[in-house]
């Protein structure tokens, strides 16, 4: 069993209170103009808090956090890896990418089972989201795999694709149909047929996550695996048909669809096929490789389960082996913050609603899921409201806040984090008016913790994940187009200390990133980092 030993940070000295993270989820540091909602939103804490003399900028996407390149935008579980982790690990679209480029995947012992019932008769089905927003799949990948089916000669390839307008443009689905369509169209040769079978958009179909909305993954089976959906000759007229119907409505949310020919689906899931989540990314995953692996599934009626040999692009839980066959291995993170606290006898809490709780631990203990040591730690899951989020743009921010003084007031709990969905989940729905109300009810959670903490004589440490709320709208051409997407904006980090028991002060680290959170955090507690932690932000 590996050993965590945190050694005492020489000069410290201790004090009663806790130490208390605070995660913005999505707020970013923009241009501070009206594209960015967080300056345009009421932020007076805040506003205030950024002038602390701790304060710091960090770098939250791109090679910062694990992504292949500074191009590709930061996302919320790569964020919390980094932030839990205390430095960089490569994440999901560079493993992949490496693997296709070196061939080890095609090696490995689930594409030979794949392979080997293709070549028996079933057709390979793979499941995923269509776009090149690299934050759950990329296109790309996708297309590699497809070239690879069609070299090994697989005679019967379907796809069943998830339209993105979240982590890219709102309406941007036709772009990515059209060389997907002429990928299937090149590869159906020599008595091989490929095609488009099914979709719908992301957050309707399929990618629900943390149990919030099982009727997503519902809707997704019944088209998918069943063939049940708005029937339509192609993709690409299920779409348009949708832009047409609904001037209002974006890809994310776009009604389940089945492709159909004589009237009939083109790629219902059989006995003896083999089924491909193409997504690298694991929370959206999760619930659709419960469905085709679980024989005890309560969640919603399956009519009929098919006999499949079912692998994710990467294994999306490590502890719960979801799924049990994957390509790609994940990126293996051990030593997180949480293992050294605990090894150290430090007491921890952790709050979110439904859509980041899993952020707050899962992602935050290295994909791993459970606790570390249930004497010590704490986990609080506030059920989020199944409504689109611009419905209710505060969401569970007082619960959250709640939930948080409480642990704050009772003692007990030295480590205390939190996240505020808030900025990041609002922000994707490109409604400003809902995006600066979230901002401001994070605004108003904070001002509620800060006498809190003082009172406690505890430490604050505020920051975010990665920006998305920090920009509203682009301008392309002369027209100005919502941005639903994450951003490439750094992130603010303050740390405000009620203690008075050290004097801590900020030496600058050179390019600081999220990974050096979890060092401050060691630090703020009273410990040395581990050697292969990044630098903490702040000295004695």
């Amino acid at each position: 069993m590996t050993s965590y030993v945190l050694k005492p940070l020489r000069g410290y000295t201790p004090f009663d209170g806790p130490v208390v993270l605070v995660i913005m989820d999505g707020v970013g540091l923009g241009k501070r103009d009206e594209s960015d909602g967080v300056f345009l939103a009421y932020t007076p804490v805040l506003d205030g808090l950024m002038t602390e003399p701790l304060y710091a900028t960090l770098k939250a996407h791109g090679a910062a956090v694990g992504l292949p390149s500074d191009d590709d935008m930061g996302n919320s579980e790569v964020g919390h890896n980094a932030l839990g982790a205390g430095r960089v690990f490569d994440q999901g679209a560079k493993l992949v990418n490496a693997a296709i480029a070196s061939k080890r995947l095609f090696e490995g012992e689930a594409w030979k089972a794949v392979a080997a019932r293709a070549l028996s008769g079933g057709a390979v089905h793979f499941i995923g989201l269509l776009s090149d927003g690299n934050v759950h799949s990329h296109i790309d990948q996708l297309l590699a795999l497809l070239d690879r089916c069609g070299k090994e000669g697989f005679p019967r390839v379907r796809v069943h694709m998830l339209t993105d307008g979240r982590d890219v443009d709102e309406r941007s689905a036709l772009r990515y149909i059209a060389p997907l369509e002429e990928k299937l169209r090149a590869l159906s040769v020599e008595g091989r047929d490929y095609r488009i079978a099914s979709g719908g958009g992301r957050m309707w179909v399929t990618m629900d996550r943390y149990e919030a909305d099982w009727s997503i993954v519902e809707r997704g089976w019944r088209a998918h695996v069943l063939g049940k959906g708005r029937p339509f000759a192609s993709a690409a007229e299920a779409v348009q048909t949708f832009y047409d119907e609904d001037p209002g409505v974006n890809d994310q949310h776009l009604g389940e669809f089945v492709i159909v020919e004589n009237g009939r689906p083109v790629g219902t899931i059989e006995d003896g096929d083999t089924v491909v989540c193409f997504n690298f990314r694991g929370d959206r995953a999760i619930e659709l490789s419960r469905a085709f692996e679980e024989a005890e599934f309560p969640y919603f009626d399956r009519e009929r389960t098919p006999d499949v040999f079912y692998a994710g692009l990467m294994q999306y839980d490590g502890d719960k082996m979801i799924p049990r066959h994957f390509l790609v291995e994940p990126p293996e993170i051990k030593g997180t913050i949480s293992e050294y606290l605990c090894a150290a006898g430090v007491t921890s809490f952790a709050v979110s609603e439904t859509q980041k709780y899993g952020h707050v631990t899962y992602f935050w203990n290295g994909n791993k899921s459970g606790y570390v040591d249930e004497h010590l730690e704490l986990f609080v899951n506030i059920p989020s409201d199944v409504v689109t989020f611009d419905q209710r743009p505060w969401m569970k921010a007082a619960e959250i806040t709640d939930a948080t003084i409480d642990a704050i007031r009772t003692g007990g709990r030295k480590f205390i984090r939190l996240n505020y969905p808030n900025g990041d989940m609002v922000g994707h729905t490109g409604n400003p008016a809902a995006v600066r109300i979230a901002v401001e009810a994070v605004d108003l959670g904070l001002a509620r913790l800060l006498p809190a903490v003082r009172d406690r004589k505890g430490v604050l440490v505020v920051t975010a994940d990665h920006g998305n709320a920090d920009l509203l709208f682009t301008d392309k051409n002369g027209k100005r187009e919502p941005h639903v997407a994450h951003t490439l904006n750094p992130v603010p980090f303050i740390v405000k200390d009620f203690s008075g028991a050290n004097a801590f002060h900020m030496p600058g680290v050179a390019q600081p990133r999220l990974s050096n959170v979890a060092a401050t955090l060691l630090a703020l507690l009273g410990y040395d980092k581990p050697e292969e932690f990044d630098p903490s932000l702040v000295q004695l």
